[in-house]
């Protein structure tokens, strides 16, 4: 056939695979809101990072030890899913801590006490740079008997269609080769394949960071914005830790990413009784439903609307608290003028965006929103980073009667909320006096006013005011609109 023939032929292939890729719905089991559960003993952990008057930093952490202690008393069932788990750290690492090594040393000593366990650990392929690099602790892992499942991102729908229409059509079926490449590694040493890198630009990820285990009599759930990563263990991050049906509702929400990325996991795993469907509706049609204390599971598009209606309800003298790592999401940006607009109090935490495991970042997206938001009259304030992330995402409502929390892992953007990525936040609704509220309260009030955190000694300086880090750029302001809109960036 004539070369000048194909070109209509090839234009046809590709728009039918961007349309094929743009009506790309999320697989079963995901994009769910669960029924609201009874608030059991609920626990918020905080990862604190900020410098005193002299410029000297301090890190307070307990979301991994906290998960540690869960992992290690645990007789059933340990399961995780664990967006980074690796040691890319970058030029000029952050070295605090090698939360990858931990974590990997915790499972394989638990299964070693016992070794008839189930342990499965869920991860992006991101960690082996989509099958580019080997990954030590992942392959330690498995040697010991544990289950690792790299999730199957081509069962999610395309956040950057014009070019994964392409990279289906073309790429997708070469597969990777570890530790083969000659071109450099984007996030550490040595080298990495083409096909690495052809994978990574389509920007899609399991994004989510749970923990599920059995304790005592009852099964818990950790749900956190923090990584078990080198290059994150500096950051600042925020988890909640909930038992009882909750908890196995996250478990459920986590088969359902085993059955389309490696279903035989579900029927060759033991799992312990009391954990299928049969027993979280039994425990659904005994637990009390006018409960004043409770919490919900809202997983990859159910959090855009959960966010959008605690924004949407908030009336005039309540008040609108948020912290986040990446806020790009057009619609909540609108949602927050209008409500400050009505008379809702909006308090807004960005991180500055300029630090990425020693790189220096452009500043978008936050700087942009950050823009948007100051010029309409709404508090904005900058974390105090140096080095690390302010990565925390979540937002409180304070009512007049009720206090609303909702965080977990999804950053405030469209690829995190709009059914692209794979995310689990949790939505709590309880009182004031509720011990999870009391300190969901002080933390961000604590951030905000620069005031030490439960008995920090010292100074604590955790954020600085809007000036810091204004940013008027059109070009920029242009750049993040394109980036946000098309699915071309990497928030």
């Amino acid at each position: 056939m004539h070369v000048g023939r194909l070109w209509p032929i090839t234009l046809c292939v590709l728009v039918g695979a961007l349309m094929l890729v743009s009506c790309r719905s999320m697989p079963a089991g995901t994009s769910t809101a669960s029924p609201f559960h009874p608030l059991n003993n609920a626990i918020l952990l905080a990862d604190n990072t900020a410098v005193d008057a002299q410029g000297q930093r301090h890190i307070e952490q307990e979301i991994f030890d906290y998960a540690f202690r869960l992992i290690e008393q645990a007789e059933q069932l340990v399961l995780l899913d664990m967006f980074l788990f690796n040691d890319f750290q970058g030029p000029n690492p952050e070295t605090h801590r090698a939360l990858a090594q931990e974590l990997t040393q915790t499972l394989i000593a638990k299964k070693a006490a016992q070794p008839e366990l189930p342990i499965v650990v869920i991860t992006d392929p991101f960690n082996t740079l989509y099958g580019g690099i080997s990954n030590t602790y992942l392959n330690q892992l498995r040697t010991a008997g544990i289950t690792v499942v790299l999730t199957k991102l081509t069962a999610l729908p395309d956040s950057n269609p014009s070019w994964s229409a392409l990279w289906r059509t073309c790429c997708q079926w070469f597969g990777n080769k570890a530790d083969a490449g000659w071109l450099p590694n984007p996030v550490g040493d040595g080298k990495v394949t083409l096909r690495t890198y052809l994978a990574l630009i389509n920007f899609k990820a399991n994004h989510r960071k749970t923990l599920v285990v059995d304790e005592g009599d009852t099964w818990t759930a950790l749900i956190t914005s923090a990584n078990p990563h080198d290059g994150s263990s500096a950051h600042s991050n925020t988890a909640v830790v909930a038992s009882g049906p909750i908890a196995l509702t996250v478990l459920q929400s986590e088969q359902a990413v085993l059955e389309f990325s490696a279903p035989h996991v579900l029927t060759q795993t033991p799992w312990p009784a009391g954990t299928g469907p049969e027993a979280l509706e039994q425990q659904l049609s005994q637990q009390q439903q006018d409960t004043s204390a409770r919490i919900q599971l809202i997983t990859e598009g159910a959090i855009e609307n959960a966010l959008l209606a605690a924004i949407n309800s908030a009336e005039a003298g309540e008040k609108l608290w948020l912290e986040v790592f990446y806020f790009s999401h057009i619609q909540l940006q609108r949602a927050l003028v209008k409500a400050h607009q009505r008379g809702v109090e909006v308090n807004v935490i960005l991180d500055p965006n300029k630090d990425a495991f020693g790189r220096e970042k452009n500043g978008i997206p936050n700087r942009q929103v950050a823009r948007k938001l100051h010029q309409a009259g709404i508090s904005v304030r900058w974390c105090n980073t140096h080095g690390e992330q302010c990565h925390s995402k979540w937002l409180l409502k304070q009512g007049k009667g009720e206090i609303e929390l909702i965080m977990g892992s999804a950053n405030f953007t469209r690829r995190n909320l709009s059914d692209f990525n794979l995310e689990t936040n949790v939505r709590l609704i309880a009182s004031q006096e509720e011990a999870v509220m009391r300190r969901a309260l002080a933390l961000y009030q604590s951030r905000w006013n620069n005031q030490p955190f439960e008995g920090a000694q010292g100074e604590r300086h955790y954020t600085v005011p809007y000036e810091a880090y204004e940013d008027n750029s059109r070009w920029r302001r242009f750049l993040y609109q394109v980036m946000e809109r098309t699915g071309w960036s990497s928030f």
